[in-house]
């Protein structure tokens, strides 16, 4: 294979990869259905990799790079599609990741989502945040239920993205899709403008900051749908998260604003399939009811989960209850379900029927 970027991200799209990895003194390696692999057998040294890389980059993004030494950034390739790409320095050599993003925003129902996520579509106001490790499909996920919204609903969605990934069309709704960096300076900027901007909803691709969550927390609590997403495991982590990044003065104040304007969790796993053949959605759901809120605002989160298991009525889904439904229908194999589960003796036994809710899957 000739030494050129587009060449690799096209091998990347072709071979089904999710994401392409350009590393000093290594083949150019993809990721498939979790798995990494070489494109080929050759070698790039850091001069290589660093062409390949630049090659992407504007006048601008160069310097960002230059003066920053890691650049978050998507890259539109005509013929092959859009990625999301990260530039970064390791050992003094600039290296990279591409995410491929397919732009055929799938239906909720399709990513094998439960019915209460599509719910959450119909909130005019509050807090949804999308949650999961890096991969594990929570800007596919945002991005769906905001198509799903401005199919089914009449208004105004701001989006605020670091880099834009998919390109939302206009609907029932208006979309404003703002990219920081280009668009906007800062997440907490430009989150506080988009209170002036007439919106409806108010979609964060990431909730980085302090600011951030402050203004994200106001607004959800002032009439406005505010979705978002954050780098946690699971629901109680989340709520934990959002508090302890502030002062521990403030933090009466945050705890009584997010019991309140709480309205879902989505905590989201994507796990090896058994027969090989890609990956499966395994969520954990927290749909906030009295209990709960009471939870949050005693701070006694161990007892969220509990409370989880026994509101399926309202939605809620712990992931142990979620890799338990996979597993009977053998879409996952008992050491995935161990590895990803929260009590992993559960599914270490013969059989997990000693803690199948009789009636969560009804």
């Amino acid at each position: 294979m000739s030494h050129d970027i587009t060449q690799y991200l096209r091998e990347t799209v072709s071979r089904g990869g999710s994401d392409l990895h350009l590393s000093a003194w290594a083949p150019a390696c993809v990721r498939i259905n979790g798995a990494i692999q070489s494109l080929d057998e050759v070698t790039l040294d850091p001069q290589q990799v660093r062409n390949l890389v630049l090659d992407t980059l504007t006048e601008s993004q160069r310097a960002t790079l230059e003066q920053e030494w890691e650049l978050d950034y998507a890259l539109q390739v005509e013929g092959v599609g859009r990625f999301r790409g990260n530039v970064h320095i390791a050992r003094g050599n600039i290296e990279a990741a591409f995410r491929f993003i397919t732009q055929d925003i799938p239906e909720l129902e399709s990513l094998g989502h439960y019915d209460v996520v599509r719910d959450f579509c119909k909130l005019r106001s509050g807090l949804v945040l999308v949650t999961g490790i890096t991969g594990s499909g929570k800007s596919t996920t945002l991005a769906s239920m905001v198509k799903r919204i401005s199919d089914t609903h009449n208004g105004v969605i701001i989006t605020l993205e670091d880099p834009i990934e998919y390109i939302l069309q206009h609907s029932s709704c208006l979309i404003k899709q703002r990219e920081v960096g280009s668009d906007t300076h800062s997440f907490s900027k430009a989150l506080r403008q988009s209170l002036r901007q007439d919106p409806d909803v108010i979609v964060v691709s990431e909730m980085r900051d302090l600011d951030t969550i402050r203004i994200a927390l106001t607004a959800a609590e002032t009439g406005h749908l505010v979705l978002a997403t954050l780098h946690t495991p699971d629901a109680p982590q989340t709520i934990d998260r959002l508090v302890d990044v502030f002062p521990a003065d403030q933090q009466p104040q945050i705890i009584a604003q997010l019991a309140s304007s709480l309205e879902g969790i989505i905590c989201q796993r994507l796990i090896p399939r058994a027969d090989g053949k890609g990956r499966v959605l395994a969520s954990e759901v927290l749909v906030p009811g009295h209990g709960i809120r009471n939870c949050i605002r005693e701070r006694k989160l161990e007892q969220i989960v509990g409370l989880m298991e026994i509101g399926h009525r309202d939605g809620n889904r712990t992931i142990d209850q979620s890799i338990a439904t996979l597993l009977e229908s053998h879409l996952i194999t008992r050491e995935e379900a161990i590895f990803h589960s929260r009590e992993r003796k559960i599914f270490e036994a013969p059989t997990i029927e000693p803690r199948k809710p009789k009636s969560i899957w009804t």
